[in-house]
């Protein structure tokens, strides 16, 4: 487990050397955009556009740091009242469920990049579609990695509690 969880401490910090590009590049890019339109009347014929992707790529990113740390969405209001022993078993099934729906979700974006690469559709500047799109089907299987890390160190912990009593 110890070799996995390298594995994410790797890639958490990948993460936030882009988090880190992703927001100077797009902060950069609205402020020319910004200075051209109100300078000199023009502005960069893809600026919008490679703002909006550089938004899809830093949120789902940070929706993958969100849930390297534990602070994706959750509805905890059972977590409350029950004993930690039990919160456990609790964990499993909300990490079970929320790794579901990411490898599902996993499955989906990879089919719909799929189709983009057969479509050969451009964005901007000549640059394929999938060139953005990609973000989606690599972020939901880093979710879908730490959800299945989550569960299995959960799984581990039930057996733990098992042999201590």
């Amino acid at each position: 487990m110890d070799r996995w969880e390298r594995i994410d401490e790797i890639v958490g910090s990948v993460e936030q050397i882009l988090l880190g590009i992703l927001l100077g590049a797009m902060i950069f890019v609205a402020f020319i955009q910004i200075i051209l339109r109100n300078v000199l009347s023009t502005g960069l014929a893809f600026g919008d556009e490679l703002v909006r992707n550089l938004v899809l790529w830093t949120g789902f990113i940070g929706a993958a740091v969100a849930t390297r740390e534990g602070k994706h969405i959750s509805i905890d209001v059972l977590s409350r009242w029950i004993p930690p022993r039990r919160k456990i078993g609790i964990d499993i099934i909300a990490n079970g469920f929320s790794l579901s729906v990411c490898a599902l979700l996993t499955f989906a974006a990879l089919k719909f990049v799929g189709n983009e690469i057969q479509m050969k559709s451009i964005l901007f500047l000549n640059v394929p579609s999938v060139a953005s799109e990609i973000i989606l089907p690599l972020t939901l299987g880093v979710m879908t990695f730490r959800f299945c890390l989550r569960f299995l160190k959960n799984i581990l912990l039930i057996g733990h509690q098992a042999v201590d009593k």
